[in-house]
């Protein structure tokens, strides 16, 4: 029997027992609408660090959305570290999503590059350019390579990565979050098939992106 999971993320303890302990003290000294303010406020952060199970995709050559959230740009661009053309699907994650996000498609992370940065909004092109951003390259086993990129914004100032180098993870397996709001960029080869666009909404680990199937390649 699998031991039950508090569906809670543990990043979030030390915020929501704070801000708890502010909203009994203010209880206790009788200020009551202070109180009232501090119980709602723990219940966003409450609801904000919440981790529900998601139940992923049956099809193996399925890539799913790393993040909780809407998307904002499916484009091909030229990538400089690939050294060729590829697609790049945004997701911006709203102060109301859940924001632990998971592996898109199964592989072994070959390097992670963490990059301090500025925090302008997000879903802007100025916080896509020049805010701080944690970069996970993944070998996949068909030998191919695939980028996920967490990107910090006006009001997200930490970003959590749990993988580290030489990890192998399956598809929608946790891998990090992002505190507070922030978008979650996917670098993806021409060999998948994209089947989203842009302004859809998605469920980490659970919605389907596209579809990773080389030509010859038995999955």
């Amino acid at each position: 029997m699998k031991t039950p999971r508090v569906p809670i993320a543990v990043e979030g303890y030390p915020f929501i027992f704070f801000c708890a302990f502010i909203t009994l003290v203010l209880g206790f000294l009788g200020f009551a609408f202070a109180a009232i303010i501090g119980i709602i406020v723990t219940g966003y952060v409450l609801m904000f660090f919440r981790d529900p199970e998601r139940i992923g995709p049956d099809d193996p050559t399925a890539v799913v959305a790393p993040a909780d959230g809407r998307i904002i740009l499916v484009e091909k661009i030229p990538d400089e570290g690939f050294g060729k053309e590829v697609h790049k699907i945004s997701i911006f994650m709203n102060i109301f999503n859940v924001h632990v996000n998971r592996f898109p498609f199964r592989g072994t992370i070959e390097s992670i590059t963490f990059k301090p940065g500025k925090f302008y909004a997000a879903d802007t092109e100025r916080g896509a350019l020049h805010n701080e951003y944690c970069a996970i390259t993944v070998n996949t086993e068909f030998g191919i390579k695939y980028r996920v990129v967490q990107v910090a914004g006006l009001i997200a100032r930490r970003i959590v990565c749990w993988a580290e180098k030489e990890d192998t993870l399956g598809t929608g397996e946790r891998y990090g979050l992002i505190r507070f709001g922030s978008r979650v960029d996917l670098y993806l080869p021409l060999d998948v098939s994209i089947v989203v666009s842009k302004g859809q909404i998605v469920r980490a680990g659970e919605s389907v992106l596209g579809n990773f199937q080389p030509a010859g390649t038995q999955v």
